[in-house]
């Protein structure tokens, strides 16, 4: 199942993605051209043709006679994004790092999380912004000091999150933990398992970034528990599992598609700050 967070003349509502249209109870909602904008479907982009536009933050997807209007939102609304470094080998060799023996992560503020298919707008600060394509969970309840084999229990579904760094500036928060640092979305899919998921992102069409989740140094289920020792996890909290190698700049102009097996397209235009 494909879970869609939108907002509503009736507020903000979750409910079943399914064909361009979100189900809640009682009520359908059209969002067909906002995941044209921010996914198709569960294919590579590779598999698929043409492109899509973009539009505004706050713009809302036309009324269609089949169903009401609404426009489609990040699929959850964390109090913390838990975000793993150096969790691949190959990412390792390619910025020179050494290899943890734990997990290593820093947090992103609610604040950094983003709209799927919504420009994101390039940070008048910072001359060097790269994209990071993400494999993420999502919590479902609160929890604290899980094993691994009852993360499942806990997990609400899987989605995707791009990583934006800033990359000139000084610290880990100061390059990661801006406004809109975190696009996230189009839903979550609660029927995949994160181990062994082919991805890609692609920048303006050309492929960036290829690669499979089962070569995770920290592999999802020990990541989460790990962090569990830690803090409690909240409803709607994300953990992302980090980036495959190459990750990359990207300019105003660029479309920035990332694609997980069995979940979808991530996609956002960079447009340039005001």
């Amino acid at each position: 199942m494909r879970l869609a967070r939108i907002r509503t003349d009736d507020g903000v509502l979750t409910g079943e993605y399914e064909d361009g249209t979100v189900h809640t109870d009682g009520e359908s909602y059209d969002v067909g051209d906002a995941v044209e904008r921010g996914s198709t479907d569960a294919r590579s982009p590779a598999s698929r043709g043409g492109s899509a536009g973009t539009s505004s933050r706050d713009r809302s997807v036309a009324d269609t006679p089949e169903s009401d209007a609404a426009e489609l939102l990040a699929p959850c609304d964390p109090t913390a994004v838990y975000c793993i470094g150096r969790n691949y080998a190959a990412t390792l060799d390619q910025m020179d790092y050494e290899r943890p023996e734990q997990p290593d992560w820093f947090i992103k503020p609610p604040a950094s999380v983003h709209p799927p298919g919504n420009p994101v707008a390039y940070p008048s600060w910072t001359g060097e912004l790269t994209y990071a394509g993400e494999l993420a969970a999502v919590i479902d309840r609160e929890c604290t000091d899980l094993a691994p084999g009852d993360v499942d229990d806990v997990v609400r579904g899987y989605t995707i999150l791009n990583d934006l760094d800033a990359l000139d500036q000084p610290g880990r928060t100061a390059r990661k933990a801006f406004d809109g640092s975190g696009p996230l979305g189009p839903w979550i899919e609660t029927d995949v398992d994160p181990s062994g998921l082919d991805m890609t992102t692609r920048v303006g069409g050309e492929l960036r970034q290829e690669a499979n989740t089962e070569l995770m140094l920290f592999p999802p289920r020990e990541t989460i528990a790990f962090l569990s020792e830690r803090y409690t996890l909240w409803p709607g909290d994300v953990v992302a599992f980090g980036s495959p190698a190459n990750p990359g700049l990207v300019e105003p102009g660029d479309d920035v598609e990332i694609w997980y097996e069995g979940i979808g397209t991530l996609r956002n235009a960079v447009v340039g700050g005001e």
